[in-house]
């Protein structure tokens, strides 16, 4: 698994909690930072994917 594809988890993961502390507590800016980040961790984890599956096409 290509590190982009963990680091990109990773912040989705942290987007998320972000997202919904910003939602609980009301903080639109808190919740648009968690949903931007969000989404950059699904870019980060598709360049990843795209890393992986070119490497194994290589390997065969």
């Amino acid at each position: 698994m290509d590190k982009d594809r963990i680091d990109g988890i990773a912040k989705q993961v942290k987007g998320s909690v972000k997202e919904a502390v910003g939602k609980v507590t009301g903080d639109q800016k808190t919740q648009a930072e968690g949903a931007a980040e969000k989404a950059a961790g699904k870019v980060q984890s598709a360049v990843g994917g795209a890393k992986d599956s070119i490497r194994d096409t290589f390997k065969k």
